[in-house]
């Protein structure tokens, strides 16, 4: 049941139009400053953002504690469909409301929220996040932005249409790291890039596996038909939350989806891409015996590799990116030393152009041109984009500034940049869902019509070569749910 934040439209217009700094004391007005009234670091009711939260487990609790760190935020209201993993937030925020159905505490709480922080499985981020927008509400929301391409099309539409501002949860985005990359590239320092090698060390939950048939109970914590929300009417199988749910087609995008919008954005950034021409994919098998290969289409494979082509609008020509999952790495480059490591554990990212390489892991961090003794003969610029306070870390507290200034007000990952940056993560998905597909052939055999080059055409989101690897590009929504602007 919820708890109440206020009903008092008073109380609300009082918020939203206190006469800062002000007192009136012995008949007449004398300007007293805030932290004199409220300690150092006091930060008036009138100066906060008000925030509501879809999801409150597991990356919430960083997403909460960041947002609210500095005191310009104020958590008002709480959303989670179970109520095991929203402990923590009702302890910490215990003045909140609380709800189950995110529909319920937006049309409650409309009148006492400014902004929406949504942390849940990518299969519900489109659903949550268009009607906070359609209401005005500043949203952050985890990456990936969305679930399939067309999601994040229209939230990128909405965003703009509404005049939000908005931030994707890819925090280096953020970091000095993408920036000095990024300069790097645009200032020619390896000359034309022509092909970008990425990598990292995800999947590290179960994928390439068969769902288990038999239904287990659901706990009662759990509101299992609010969860599964636009995916298809399945059961539930212990395991699957809070997090294992990322390698299952449904509701994740596997080890891409998770990773690829960290990794993929310094490349996508430094060259400023657009829309891919073409992707092409190949991936990872499970056998469980001889030439008797697991049929898992409701699961990602265990790894894939995948071919994206783009043109390199910096240095005007084409350019490569080649993603790498599951264990696979790229080829070692020749100008790396035996026992120098190729990128972090997480994984790494390398830029060949026609000038010499420039090597750098996760988030763009610890870049450094190949081989690694150029460092020292090198004079290298610093970043041209604005830099964020305590770096990455400063991501969420970046979004409460810019919703206090206003749309236009800039953040690192606002949905203009969000938005194409995770059409280009989800092609890859596209392919190696394409990949797996199969058909009954006339012999009763299978064939597998999508191991092929998929030809895109960005401006009208069609794969122009292959029809049926359109269905990929929308996905059907289960019962009522819908989008639409």
């Amino acid at each position: 049941m919820a708890m109440p934040f206020s009903s008092d439209p008073k109380q609300t217009s009082s918020r939203r139009n206190f006469i800062r700094n002000s007192v009136l004391a012995a008949g007449g007005l004398l300007i007293v400053p805030r932290h004199v009234l409220g300690g150092k670091g006091y930060v008036a009711p009138s100066d906060q953002l008000t925030v509501a939260a879809i999801g409150a487990g597991g990356k919430a609790r960083e997403n909460l504690t960041l947002t609210t760190r500095k005191g310009g935020a104020r958590i008002v209201a709480l959303c989670d469909v179970d109520d095991r993993q929203s402990v923590w937030a009702r302890s910490q925020f215990p003045k909140a409301s609380y709800y189950h159905d995110f529909r319920i505490m937006l049309e409650k709480e409309e009148q006492h929220i400014d902004a929406v922080i949504i942390t849940t499985p990518d299969h519900m981020h489109a659903v949550q996040a268009l009607p906070a927008i359609k209401m005005g509400k500043h949203v952050y929301l985890e990456k990936p932005l969305t679930h399939d391409i067309a999601e994040a099309r229209l939230l990128t539409q909405a965003a703009a249409k509404y005049k939000v501002v908005t931030q994707m949860g890819n925090q280096g985005s953020s970091g000095k790291a993408t920036r000095l990359v990024e300069t790097w590239i645009q200032k020619g320092i390896i000359g034309k890039v022509q092909r970008v090698h990425v990598w990292t060390n995800r999947p590290v939950w179960p994928q390439g596996i068969i769902r288990p048939d038999s239904a287990a109970a659901i706990p009662s914590e759990l509101k299992w038909d609010l969860w599964l929300g636009t995916a298809p009417e399945k059961n539930y199988f212990p395991g699957l939350i809070p997090a294992n749910w990322r390698g299952w087609v449904d509701y994740g995008t596997g080890a891409l989806g998770d990773m690829g919008c960290h990794f993929l954005d310094v490349p996508f950034r430094a060259l400023k891409l657009g829309y891919p021409s073409a992707v092409e994919c190949s991936v990872g098998s499970v056998y469980s015996g001889f030439f008797q290969q697991l049929d898992h289409p409701e699961s990602y494979p265990p790894s894939s590799k995948i071919h994206l082509q783009f043109h390199n609008k910096v240095h005007d020509i084409p350019v490569e990116i080649i993603w790498y999952d599951g264990g696979i790495l790229p080829n070692r480059p020749v100008e790396l030393l035996p026992d120098e490591p190729m990128g972090e554990m997480d994984g790494g990212m390398i830029f060949e152009g026609t000038d010499g390489k420039l090597m750098a892991g996760l988030f763009g961090r610890n870049p450094t041109l190949l081989p690694t003794s150029r460092m020292k003969d090198i004079r290298l610029p610093e970043p041209d984009r604005p830099l964020v306070e305590n770096d990455w870390n400063g991501h969420q507290q970046q979004w409460v500034d810019a919703c206090k200034q206003g749309y236009g007000a800039y953040t690192s990952s606002s949905f203009d940049e969000a938005g194409p940056l995770t059409e280009m993560v989800l092609m890859g998905n596209l392919a190696v869902l394409s990949y797996m597909m199969r058909t009954k052939n006339s012999t009763g055999g299978f064939d597998f019509p999508g191991r092929k080059q998929l030809l895109w055409n960005g401006e009208e989101m069609k794969i122009t070569n292959f029809n049926e690897a359109n269905r990929f590009v929308k996905r059907t929504y289960r019962g009522n749910w819908d989008v639409h602007l």
